[in-house]
């Protein structure tokens, strides 16, 4: 699966902890392939941001993204919670 990041996500990630950013892009890397999507909890979102998926990173990060085409993502928020609410 190619994976692209918006500029708004690509400047959350350096916000975070090293430990985190270590965190985030070994479930990036585990998102590439689809045995592990149960794992990482991917779910469609509604409301707002219908249209618009997510997965865990861990019990407090999660990841937004969107489908460009069946085999193409792009990543478009890390964080908290609060990320729901943009």
């Amino acid at each position: 699966m190619k994976i692209g990041y918006t500029p708004h996500f690509l400047r959350k990630f350096k916000s975070l902890t090293p430990e985190i950013q270590e965190e985030s892009f070994e479930a990036i890397e585990a998102f590439s392939d689809k045995k592990n999507h149960k794992r990482l909890k991917i779910h469609k979102l509604k409301g707002s941001l219908t249209g618009i998926y997510s997965f865990s990173v861990n019990y407090h990060i999660r990841i937004l993204f969107e489908y460009v085409k069946p085999d193409q993502v792009i990543l478009i928020a890390i964080g908290n919670h609060e990320i729901y609410k943009q």
